[in-house]
This record gives C-alpha cells, sequence and structure tokens, in this order.
C-alpha cells in the first residue's frame, strides 16, 4: 500500500517551515525558509509550493500521497474561507486566499487555522496541555495570541474571533502590538520587546550606560535582548523582567475571566524559562483571584520548538 502523508504549513512573520508526517505527532521531514513579508506573499507561496512538492520527492511520493493539507498562520484569517487578512507581522498579505490556492496545485483539501488554536489543539493532544479540560495557549513570538480550550474543546467564538488577548489595550501609553499603542501584544511579543529595546539603547547612550546592546547595529530583536539578558547585561534583564510583569498582568487577566486549569505558553517564554515566566507568575498570583490563581499553572510549552510544526499538521487533520 502506498504511504498516505499530511503536510503542515506554519507561515511566521520571521519564517515560514514546510513539514510532512505519516503519524501525529511525528514529523518525518521539514524545511524552511525566511517569510520576508516585506516582499509581499507571491515569493512565500511560491516557495511553499515548490517546498510540498521537495518534501514529496524526497521521500520518493507524489502529490498523490497528500491526505490533506494544513496552514497554521497569525490572525485575522477567514478560516472557512481560507483567506489570510494582513495579520500585524504580515501586513502585506491582504486577503490571500491561500486555501484555494494549494488547493488547486495539488488537488487536495486544504484547511487554514489560527496558529494560537492550532498550538492550542497541538500542547493539548499532544504537549503540556494534556490531561486539562480547561487550557489557554500563549503564542508569543513576533505577535501574541490565545488559543482557548473549554471542557476539552477548542472555543471559538461568535465571528471565529475567540482569543485576540492581543488587541487588549493594556496601558495608555507603551510599545504598539496589534496597530494599537499600550496592547498586550505591543508589552508581551518579540515585536514589543523589540520596540522596548529600541528606546532603552538610545537612553542608555544618553546617560552613558554600558550595555550588549549598543553592539548591534540597526534594528534589535527580541532574540539579541534575550540572550544579552542571559550575559548578565543590566539593560537587557530589566526589559525582559519588566516583559514578564506586563505578561503576568495578561495572565492574570485571563484566570480572573476564564478560570483555567493550565495555561501554555510558547515562542519567547517557552525559550527564556524563568527569566520571564518566574517574574509573570508573581504578578499573576498577586493580582488574580486567590482561588483561580492558586488552581492555575503556568507551564511552557511542551512541545517545544516543534509545536509550530505539530500545530500545522493537526490543521491538516482538522480541527
Amino acid at each position: 500500500m502506498a504511504a498516505k502523508v499530511w503536510i503542515g504549513v506554519d507561515i511566521g512573520g520571521t519564517k515560514t517551515a514546510i513539514v510532512v508526517s505519516e503519524r501525529l505527532p511525528e514529523v518525518r521531514d521539514r524545511i524552511q525558509f525566511a517569510t520576508l513579508p516585506a516582499k509581499g506573499p507571491e515569493r512565500a507561496l511560491d516557495l511553499i509550493g515548490k517546498g510540498i512538492v521537495a518534501l514529496l520527492k524526497k521521500r520518493g511520493l507524489t502529490t498523490s500521497a497528500i491526505c490533506g493539507i494544513g496552514v497554521s498562520c497569525g490572525g485575522p484569517l477567514d478560516r472557512i474561507r481560507g483567506i489570510i487578512q494582513a495579520p500585524p507581522n504580515l501586513a502585506t498579505w491582504i486577503d490571500v486566499p491561500i486555501k484555494a490556492i494549494l488547493g488547486r496545485q495539488f488537488g487536495v483539501r486544504c484547511n487554514l487555522e489560527n496558529d494560537a488554536n492550532a498550538g492550542a489543539v497541538a500542547e493539548h493532544r499532544y504537549g503540556a496541555g494534556r490531561g486539562a479540560g480547561n487550557m489557554i495557549f500563549l503564542t508569543m513570538g513576533t505577535g501574541l495570541g490565545a488559543g482557548i480550550i473549554v471542557d476539552g474543546r477548542l472555543y471559538r467564538g461568535t465571528d471565529d474571533l475567540a482569543g485576540e488577548i492581543g488587541h487588549v489595550r493594556l496601558t495608555r501609553g507603551g510599545p504598539i502590538g496589534y496597530h494599537k499603542r499600550g496592547s498586550v501584544e505591543g508589552w508581551a511579543s518579540g515585536g514589543g520587546i523589540a520596540q522596548v529595546a529600541m528606546r532603552a539603547v538610545e537612553d542608555a547612550r544618553k546617560r552613558r550606560h554600558r550595555t550588549l546592546l549598543t553592539a548591534h547595529r540597526g534594528t534589535l530583536s527580541a532574540r539579541d535582548v534575550c540572550a544579552a539578558a542571559k550575559h548578565g547585561d543590566a539593560v537587557a534583564t530589566r526589559i525582559v523582567r519588566t516583559t514578564g510583569e506586563r505578561l503576568g498582568q495578561v495572565l492574570a487577566i485571563l484566570v480572573d475571566v476564564l478560570n483555567p486549569q493550565r495555561i501554555v505558553i510558547g515562542g519567547i517564554a517557552m525559550r527564556t524559562g524563568d527569566m520571564i515566566l518566574g517574574p509573570a507568575r508573581g504578578v499573576m498570583m498577586r493580582e488574580a483571584l486567590p482561588t483561580s490563581a492558586a488552581s492555575c499553572e503556568v507551564v511552557p510549552a511542551a512541545l517545544g520548538e516543534r509545536i509550530g510544526d505539530v500545530a500545522a499538521l493537526c490543521v491538516a487533520l482538522g480541527l
């Protein structure tokens, strides 16, 4: 019997990954490339198509072996029609009908899903969310969003828009995320960390304070900040701690409103561990209702760097 495979496509503002699997959560092969959203969607769509063909060819398969394709991407998007609607980290991807494009190209069913929802299902089935009836998964990459599991099932909301916690305004001023100053995404995402870091470096130069971050020319990234913090840089450490504290405020809101059993966090918080999660847990415990806070675990995503791959494959199977 000929092999049958699932294809997952994880589209982010920084990179796009394409994976192939015969049985979840195992990933048999994988390729990735820089998304470069400033160049528009056409280049990336071409590379996605070529990447799928290359992965199949490597395994001696043709397109007839594909059971389905799943695309995981940040919102906003139209899941039903399969259209990516210019997410903040993919601003040039305006109304891209990716479901129809890949469906026509490969002659198979293609599903599209918000990456936070996809990540929530992946962690609930195969990762840190196993056994939790009520769980929240937070993406913490270029942007920030939430996937919500209630009574063991994904909660979508009336318009398929549940979980857009990144759009909530946390402060009147502050870094911009989700096109809103002082938003949760502005304070607790990679894009927000980069904005805070640029201002902090400018301030350090004026005050003649030493920081490893001044060695970076041009735009700083969250990765630069976290790396400097791990080396004990005072400015970077302060930025990371502040990010953790702001994240803790977000966790407290989620705990008070949804009373989850577990909050699973991927991306930056997963990579930095207690540097961010320590302050976040502390603020959550102080600000949330005591009983609800005591009942909620805050843990890093167990799937690690594989979460985007497994999430996209879950989309291929259908959430």
